[in-house]
């Protein structure tokens, strides 16, 4: 099932489910962008705390991506103080991901409100 309005596909079951850990997803929405070289490939489809105090995102991939068992994730922010979206870092590993599998090469949120206060404070170094 796909739904489109216009050109914009609004969401669809096609694809394959992926689930990141990250030690922080700060700013980071259901729904955002994941992206592979400023390409969106896929979706966050949800966000919740694990037993051991990790995010796991939960992503929807369209079908047709190949994601190795090594790709990082991160989360960046569109521009200065734009939206956050996960961005993949594709690896060299052979063996691809399938539904259901786990990334664990993550580097999490950046807040840029704290680097902003620890400039202003002092506390950078």
């Amino acid at each position: 099932l796909t739904v489109r309005v216009g050109k914009m596909e609004l969401f669809s079951n096609s694809g394959f489910t992926l689930t990141a850990k990250f030690s922080s997803t700060t700013g980071l929405r259901s729904g955002a962008n994941v992206e592979i070289a400023g390409v969106s490939v896929g979706r966050v489809t949800k966000i919740e705390l694990d037993d051991e105090y990790y995010s796991n995102v939960q992503m929807r991939i369209r079908d047709g991506i190949k994601i190795s068992g090594d790709t990082g994730a991160s989360i960046k922010t569109s521009g200065l103080i734009g939206d956050k979206y996960v961005n993949l870092t594709p690896g060299g590993a052979e063996d691809d991901l399938a539904d259901g599998g786990v990334l664990t090469e993550t580097q999490g949120a950046i807040d840029i409100e704290d680097l902003i206060s620890k400039y202003v404070f002092g506390s950078v170094q």
